[in-house]
Parts: C-alpha cells; structure tokens; sequence
C-alpha cells in the first residue's frame, strides 16, 4: 500500500499524463490519502468546479484518518527535523502517517522526507 503527498495529486487533478498513468495503473484501491491531504487539496480550490473534481477524484482512495498514534509520531519528528530541515506541519503529518500505518510515501518532493529514519519514500511514478 502506498500512502500519496499531495503533490501528485495535484498532478493528476492537472492532467499530467504520468500521475494520470501511474494512479490508473496502480489503482487507487491500493493507493491511500491521509486528512491532511485532503484539506491541503480543498483548501486550494479556486472555485465550485475545482471543489467538485477535487471531491470526485478522492472517492476511491483509502483514507488513513489522523489518531493519537500519528500526533505522537508527528511530535517526534517535529522534534528531531523542524529546526533542520524546516518541515511543513502538513510534510510531517503526512509523514507520521506513514510511518504509523507502514506505507511507502509517494511524493515528488523526496528531499521534504528523505531524512526521516524508518520512512520509505520514493518519488518513482515510473510503471512496471
């Protein structure tokens, strides 16, 4: 199971042929979102319509819902990297979800989370 950064669907939502590719090939009953995700993409909706493609597009995936369990793990890291490496409050939600739930990050910004210890991450899109 792959958790998605919110960059690649944006991607999708823009019509990028390989974020296109690579969610319709990989299916989206394997691929999973967090809350965080979800608000990043709302709350970057210009008008109705936007909202609209956003809210079509999200049915399907798996949703991993923020608990306790994630707010620790995102303190931590907080923690260890927010002077270091500056990390976004949403970069290291995201993150901890992944970390909690056990699955691979896709994002295509590698260098947000290639420092955290345990998280596997990759920014491949390239299909089999």
């Amino acid at each position: 199971m792959l958790l998605l950064d919110t960059n690649i669907l944006i991607d999708y939502l823009r019509d990028k042929p390989q974020a296109i590719q690579f969610i319709h090939y990989t299916g989206k009953f394997n691929l999973g979102i967090n809350t965080i995700v979800v608000l990043e993409l709302y709350n970057g909706c210009l008008n109705r319509a936007e909202f609209a493609k956003i809210k079509r597009t999200l049915n399907g995936f798996i949703h991993f819902d923020l608990n306790e369990s994630v707010a620790k793990a995102a303190i931590d890291i907080s923690h260890t990297f927010a002077l270091s490496h500056q990390l976004s409050v949403a970069d290291t939600l995201i993150a901890a979800t992944a970390l909690v739930y056990d699955l691979e990050l896709r994002t295509l910004n590698l260098r947000d989370f290639k420092m955290i210890p345990g998280l596997r991450v990759s920014n491949s899109l390239i299909l089999p």
